[in-house]
Parts: structure tokens; C-alpha cells; sequence
């Protein structure tokens, strides 16, 4: 498929995880990502904290926070992204997995953080924790891909199993 597909791909993962699948007519991954990714919202409320967050009053968004669930959220979102730019065709090269993997990882540390984490004693809470930290693993997943990629190459007769 082309790069428009992958791209389109992405961006609707971004909208809500799920989306993509449903326009990949991979209905029941789908149908339930986009459960998952409303339960997981509900039960850590995503939504009710995302107001606050946008608004500036940070120590509202982290009080209303339940931690033991929106550290769900940021795996869901980066595998739920991950499946649809795979099903969309790409991932196809080695170690392509690592940016979404990576920044899964780094996105649920900078959640799990998030009321202590300050730059110049500026909180950022959760929501903006959360996607600092995502950007931050993917960019530092797509070097150490690159760096896999030269210094590991997978090659199918060399790997065993």
C-alpha cells in the first residue's frame, strides 16, 4: 500500500484508536480498541482531565486522575497506532515496531511521573506529561531503529528461532 494509506492510517489512530482499523475493515480489532479505548478513558477520567489540562490548572487535572488506569491508556494508544500503520502496510522493515514501542513505554513513565515532574517549577500534569513524553520515546525510538537497522541487520537466514 502507499505512504497516503500509512499516513491516513496514523492520523486516524491519533483521532481515536480504533478508527483506523474500522477504515482497514479489520472490524472486530476495531470495534474493540475503540472499547477499550472508551472504558480505559472512563474509568481514568481521560476526558474530565483533559479540560482542565488545556486550561492550565494542572493540580485540578492531577487530583482528578486516576493513575491505576490512565497508565493503560498510553500502551492502547501506541499498539492500537502501531496495528493500523502495520495493517496499513508499513512496518515492513526491521525493527519498525521500536518508535511505537519505545514511545509506549516513555509515554506511561511520563504519566506515571507527572505530579512530580517539573521544568522551572512548571507542572505539566498527566495529559501534558503524557504526550511530551511520547514525542520524546517515539523520536529516540526512531534513532535507536536507525541504529538497530545498522548495527543488527535482520537477516531471515541468520535469525534463529
Amino acid at each position: 500500500m502507499d505512504k497516503n494509506k500509512r499516513i491516513e492510517a496514523i492520523v486516524w489512530s491519533i483521532a481515536l484508536p480504533g478508527f483506523a482499523q474500522l477504515l482497514n475493515h479489520s472490524y472486530i480489532k476495531g470495534i474493540l480498541f475503540v472499547l477499550l479505548e472508551i472504558f480505559i478513558n472512563v474509568q481514568a477520567n481521560f476526558n474530565y482531565i483533559i479540560i482542565p489540562s488545556f486550561q492550565g490548572e494542572i493540580d485540578t487535572a492531577i487530583e482528578m486522575t486516576n493513575y491505576q488506569w490512565i497508565m493503560f491508556y498510553p500502551c492502547l494508544y501506541m499498539f492500537a497506532m502501531w496495528d493500523a500503520y502495520k495493517s496499513a502496510g508499513g512496518g515492513d522493515k526491521p525493527y519498525a515496531y521500536v518508535p511505537f514501542a519505545l514511545a509506549a513505554f516513555v509515554g506511561t513513565v511520563g504519566v506515571i511521573i507527572s505530579p512530580i515532574f517539573q521544568i522551572a517549577s512548571i507542572s505539566f500534569g498527566p495529559i501534558w506529561c503524557g504526550i511530551i513524553f511520547h514525542i520524546i520515546g517515539f523520536i529516540v525510538g526512531v534513532w535507536l531503529m536507525k541504529q538497530l537497522r545498522q548495527k543488527l541487520p535482520l537477516d531471515e537466514e541468520t535469525v534463529e528461532l
